[in-house]
């Protein structure tokens, strides 16, 4: 084993994600406070978080934009490095977290002691479960009124579907909440004035803590051959045995060890932080298909995020698995098959800069310099090519347009949406009809995105009203459909003849070729392909982008001179938009999953007002002494809905919504939008 291998074994790359408002940020900023690298503690609510730096998340007092750092923490007498990211909890920032995922070791979910598992943290929880990513839960607020680390367990169990491992029980409760019982050490943690203090279990609380304790061994022996070896010879293990057993059953994604605290108050980080050493993995413990987490083999690295930095212009975040990326060196996009040369490269602390020479396996760092690089692509050892797994990124389900107020800004603008869509591949800019219009996934989204074109590439422009973006697609395979494209005006014609088969699919576009004996020369069949992709941006009933289509080319004719590839795209583009007004086009409008939390006495009005929105009642429940409904409902419908909730619930209502699906839009509301 190499020096480099053996020092990534003191490396944790992870994010923290939760549900807004349940203390991610505050958490993470006591991180940087107690591991060192802050010297005072930034406060979400005073607009200070080192975290929070862009100047819309200061304004506002949410994180807008992943932000990362590195910190170091010792335990047991070995320094780790930890590379933190802090992701947003906003659910139109998503896809912040989708991409940080992607390229994290494990993560820290943080959930609200009192509302427990929320529409956001199951949302996050599941991206988790898609890249496999190992986490550990810090349930916060335990010194709220209401708060209950059992309960928020239970839902966890329950909603989540993991197996949650309680790691310590809560000295005190509310107001009272002094610090945690250690059920592995038999130790307790208190902060008296703010000083981490471990001292005994309080005699109160000691057969709770040898219940708990028998429980936590216990589970971790139905699961670990090595534990459970020790538990049948009825030997009890130590200490150092457990932790081993639970970092082995957590780096497999199979238990979830639960922490508590109060970040607010200072309590419960700092076992917090030794918990993410001792359980979560480092790049050693992840899956090698990305490549041997060594410096000295060939260079695999991904593109996970771009931004733009006022002083070094264009930045793009890399998460490195193998090799060495060196500043000034060159290396291989190999998604397009392009050398980019190596520019500077940073280790990032949120919104400040470090140069560094150079970069290797397990680091993540920013680099100047990469011109074509976007996210999700891979830069490798040209020798050595290899394409890392990319990332999805959801369609816009909201749309608005901007018009410029003069040239000035309307260069000004072409600049500032080019640059914003290269941060955020969920922003979207087409055009319609002579208006630019931009889309987003919610209207904070798109607020957001406008403020910072105004404020940082100064551009004066006119906002229209939020608009559905609403999608097209068909309901019925179209078996034949030929076309002919023959043009002939003197000089070279144009000469393409198709014919193309179209059926429904679940999502996005599909093409297949079955032209056989050379019907349609093998050049041009792409050509066919790219025409049919751009008559599915521009629907047959409204214009608006379709989805959900498989187009077969069966056959076809060419000329020897007046064939093209401009004649078959266009032969491609026709075919098509005959083919699907014949499959019965429908419209589709997006449903976005909603969750309102209201007092008892006025859960009916609610509910009824959800079903006047054509929304459909999934379920309710009760959550911290109010009821929760949670529904389907048409995002059309739900423009303006924070001031009516207010209106209808006195002010006491809340709600959260994230996009769901879509559905097709009813005969009669599709009339009245042209369809």
């Amino acid at each position: 084993m190499t020096t480099t291998v053996r020092s990534l074994t003191t490396v944790r790359n992870i994010g923290i994600m939760a549900h807004i408002d349940a203390g991610k940020t505050t958490t993470a900023e006591r991180i940087l406070f107690f591991t060192g690298v802050s010297r005072r503690i930034g406060e979400v609510h005073d607009g200070a978080a080192a975290l929070d730096f862009l100047k819309q998340e200061r304004d506002r007092g949410i994180t807008i934009t992943s932000a990362a750092t590195t910190c170091h923490w010792t335990v047991d007498g070995t320094e780790h490095t930890l590379n933190l990211i802090d992701t947003p909890g906003h659910v139109d920032f998503t896809i912040e977290v989708e991409r940080c995922l992607r390229v994290l070791d494990g993560a820290v979910t943080v959930f609200d002691g009192v509302a427990g598992v929320e529409p956001q943290s199951e949302t996050v929880w599941r991206q988790a479960d898609r890249y496999g990513v190992p986490r550990i839960c810090f349930v916060n607020k335990m010194d709220r009124a209401g708060a209950d680390l059992h309960r928020c367990v239970g839902m966890i169990r329950e909603r989540l579907g993991a197996v949650p491992l309680v790691m310590q029980l809560p000295i005190g409760a509310e107001a009272g909440f002094e610090g945690v019982v250690d059920l592995v050490s038999g130790r307790a943690h208190v902060w008296p004035d703010d000083r981490h203090t471990v001292v005994d279990v309080p005699a109160d609380l000691a057969e709770d803590a040898r219940r708990w304790r028998a429980a936590l061994v216990e589970t971790v022996a139905e699961h670990d051959e090595e534990l459970m070896d020790l538990y049948l010879g009825g030997t009890e293990p130590s200490p150092e045995q457990v932790h081993a057993a639970i970092r082995r059953l957590t780096v497999a994604s199979v238990v979830t060890p639960v922490f508590c605290g109060s970040a607010y108050r200072n309590k419960g980080v700092q076992p917090l932080l030794d918990a993410v050493v001792r359980y979560l993995p480092s790049p050693l413990d992840v899956d090698t298909a990305h490549g041997v987490p060594d410096d000295d083999a060939p260079l695999s690295a991904l593109a996970f995020k771009i931004m733009t930095d006022r002083f070094l212009g264009r930045l793009t975040f890399v998460r490195i698995y193998s090799g060495r990326l060196v500043s000034g060196a060159s290396a291989l996009n190999s998604v397009k098959a392009r050398k980019e040369r190596i520019g500077k490269i940073y280790r990032v602390h949120a919104g400040d800069r470090e140069e560094i020479g150079s970069a290797g396996a397990g680091d993540i760092v920013a680099v100047m310099g990469l011109k074509r690089t976007t996210t999700g692509e891979t830069l490798c050892d040209a020798d050595h090519p290899v394409i890392l797994e990319s990332m999805d990124f959801p369609a816009p389900v909201i749309e608005v347009a901007v018009e410029p107020t003069s040239k000035g800004d309307l260069d000004r603008l072409g600049v500032a949406l080019r640059r914003l869509a290269e941060e955020d591949p969920s922003f979207q800019v087409r055009e319609d009809g002579g208006q630019t219009v931009i889309g987003g996934m919610g209207e904070l989204h798109l607020e957001i995105l406008i403020d910072r074109m105004k404020e940082e590439f100064q551009v004066d422009a006119g906002v229209g009203r939020p608009r559905v973006a609403y999608r097209e697609t068909i309901r019925r395979p179209v078996r034949d459909v030929d076309h002919l494209h023959r043009k002939q005006d003197g000089g070279k014609g144009q000469y393409a003849k198709v014919r193309i088969a179209v059926e429904p699919i679940e999502d996005g576009y599909e093409f297949v070729n079955k032209v056989t004996g050379g019907r349609i020369p093998r050049e041009f069949i792409p050509s066919v392909d790219a025409g049919c992709q751009e008559a599915m941006h521009t629907g047959v009933l409204t214009g608006h982008e379709m989805t959900g289509v498989r187009v077969t080319l069966l056959d076809g004719d060419f000329h020897p001179i007046d064939s093209s590839e401009l004649a078959f795209r266009v032969a491609g583009s026709m075919a098509f938009k005959e083919a699907v007004r014949r499959a019965s086009p429908v419209l589709l409008e997006p449903v976005m999953a909603v969750e309102v939390t209201v007092p008892d006495d006025h859960l009916g009005s609610v509910i009824g007002d959800l079903n006047r929105r054509r929304g459909r009642v999934e379920g309710t429940g009760e959550r911290a002494g109010a009821r929760i409904v949670r529904a389907l409902v048409p995002l059309s419908e739900m423009f303006g809905y924070v001031g009516d909730l207010r209106g209808m619930t006195s002010g006491r209502g809340v709600f959260v919504m994230e996009f769901d699906s879509y559905a097709e839009v009813p005969p009669s509301v599709a009339r009245t939008l042209g369809a």
